[in-house]
């Protein structure tokens, strides 16, 4: 049995969760989520709590148990706490800044990139810290968005100037060590 599989999913107050066979439609604070699951996989709400059950022991079946279960768990975080992504900005003359609800970039380009929010995800930054905080609903799409961003200036392994997640460890290069002396 599916050790995260058979844990159940405990619905907080405010979070509303409708069950159509395999669609699951979860609603609360922080908006709406919906999904369909795979028909194979059980989903029944009992006493506040989403139970998940399996009919067999197939591998394809064990391995959708966890799947499920780990995908409603942050259905139902998502609409009542929501989740976040802290990034940090490395490097001089670096920055960001915000234009009403778009994230502009200055990460040593001759132009700002500019990110548009999409639905669903808003931006904070903090201009001292340099750092810059993506909230969201949908986990997914939170740490799409966070992996977009850090593709545009990745962080480099001779300085470290870029953009990375907080506390991201880079490997750092010792760069050129100069003429050997004969």
């Amino acid at each position: 049995m599916s050790r995260i599989g058979r844990l159940p999913i405990n619905i907080p107050k405010g979070v509303e969760v409708k069950l159509d066979g395999s669609y699951v439609h979860v609603k609360g604070p922080n908006g709406t989520l919906e999904r369909t699951f795979s028909p194979e996989i059980g989903i029944r709400m009992e006493e506040g709590q989403l139970i998940i059950e399996r009919p067999n022991d197939q591998p394809r079946v064990r391995a959708l148990h966890g799947t499920t279960r780990a995908l409603l768990n942050n259905m139902v975080v998502g609409v009542s706490s929501g989740f976040e992504r802290i990034m940090e900005i490395v490097g001089v003359g670096y920055r960001a800044e915000m234009s009403g609800q778009d994230l502009i970039l200055n990460v040593g380009y001759s132009h700002p990139v500019t990110i548009p929010a999409p639905d669903g995800i808003s931006f904070e930054v903090e201009t001292r810290t340099k750092q810059i905080k993506i909230k969201g609903r949908d986990k997914h799409q939170v740490g799409q968005i966070a992996n977009d961003i850090r593709k545009i200036r990745p962080p480099e392994p001779y300085k470290g100037y870029g953009v990375r997640y907080l506390g991201e460890a880079v490997r750092r290069k010792a760069g050129k060590a100069g003429k050997m002396g004969k």
